[in-house]
């Protein structure tokens, strides 16, 4: 397997755009049209939420319509984000014989302790926190995510250039759990931008990929080459916005099932993210599930997990749930970011547990 890159550079598009370019990238792949690929891009101000969360608890959405920004929904899982021409993104698709990695967790490691690498370049001591940030001295500076998709491995990330905390914090409806563990931290303290730990000096984008590119070909034992996009990639990005990425019901197609009185909800902090479920039951002991609808900030790979997850548990009578979870997860292959599967099935039955007030 060649572990010779191509390197591209998509510039600043709307954030829909974007996101659209990333299935692209990765229908490609998987079709073998493109080999393994590192992408640059940027975004005009912009909030993202990740595939598995609902917009309304996520984004104050009357906030960011007032302030004119972008919204969009990511392909992959992951927290809300606010994105502008301060920071880019970096991201890898590439085969999963590519670099001989294992599940999730192994990915994001060698992935992230590779940026780092690049990072500390710049004369910054930038290291991997799991699960899966990239930190200096207990501040974020970037964040990242990924799946697999089959044989493709799709990871990401951002860099924090510069950033204006005041907006984000405005824009995101920072959950309460969130607040409670940094609660000794504000939004400024607990993220750091390469200005701020250059002296206030901006820094140079272009040396900040070079870094990333040499932490990465150092690290992962690859080799870059600089191309353009092809006019194919162009035609798959533009397909993926019509059809799916860039229309508003993909993007606010997990809206807020709690404003139902006959649906349940529970939500479980774990070790990879917050996992909620939202329940509606039937039976004449409301004791078998009709559907169910599983959010949340975690990672999962592949991505049709959770649709198919909760494919699986519709009609299944609640004392059958964790057998049924149990089961899928042994039968499907799937990768979790650090959250165990059977805290599906505990979120599941506590949201069985309670009514709407």
């Amino acid at each position: 397997m060649s572990r010779l890159f191509r390197v591209i550079d998509t510039g600043l598009r709307g954030c829909r755009e974007q996101i659209a370019f990333d299935q692209a990238l990765i229908d490609a792949h998987k079709a073998g049209e493109i080999g393994d690929t590192v992408r640059f891009l940027q975004f005009p101000p912009s909030v993202l939420v990740g595939r598995h969360q609902i917009i309304s608890q996520e984004l104050n959405l009357p906030a960011c319509r007032a302030a004119g920004v972008g919204i969009g929904r990511r392909i992959t899982g992951g927290g809300a984000l606010y994105l502008d021409e301060g920071q880019f993104g970096w991201e890898l698709v590439f085969h999963r014989n590519t670099l001989g990695l294992g599940g999730l967790g192994e990915v994001a490691q060698a992935i992230c302790e590779a940026a780092a690498d690049g990072l500390s370049r710049l004369g910054i001591d930038a290291r991997f926190r799991p699960r899966n940030d990239i930190e200096v001295e207990g501040r974020k500076i970037s964040g990242t995510g990924g799946f697999f998709d089959g044989d493709t491995i799709f990871y990401q990330g951002t860099v924090l250039l510069d950033m204006d905390v005041g907006k984000m914090a405005s824009l995101l409806n920072i959950p309460a759990a969130k607040l409670a563990r940094h609660a000794q931290q504000d939004a400024r303290q607990r993220v750091v931008t390469l200005r701020e730990l250059q002296g206030g000096v901006m820094p140079d984008a272009a040396r900040v990929k070079q870094a990333l590119l040499q932490g990465f070909e150092d690290r992962l034992g690859i080799g870059m080459r600089i191309e353009t996009i092809s006019a194919m990639e162009e035609s798959r990005a533009r397909d993926c916005f019509d059809e799916e990425i860039g229309r508003d019901d993909f993007v606010y197609e997990i809206d807020d099932p709690t404003q139902d009185a006959a649906v349940r909800s529970a939500t479980v902090d774990t070790s990879g993210g917050r996992i909620s479920a939202h329940l509606r039951l039937e039976g004449s002991l409301q004791n078998r599930i009709r559907e169910v609808l599983i959010t949340g900030d975690f990672f999962v790979t592949p991505p049709n997990t959770v649709l198919n997850l909760e494919a699986a548990l519709r009609g299944v009578l609640l004392t059958e749930v964790p057998a049924t979870a149990a089961h899928f997860f042994a039968s499907n292959p799937t990768g979790l970011l650090s959250s165990p599967p059977s805290e599906f099935a505990n979120v599941i039955l506590r949201a069985a547990e309670n009514t709407q007030s």
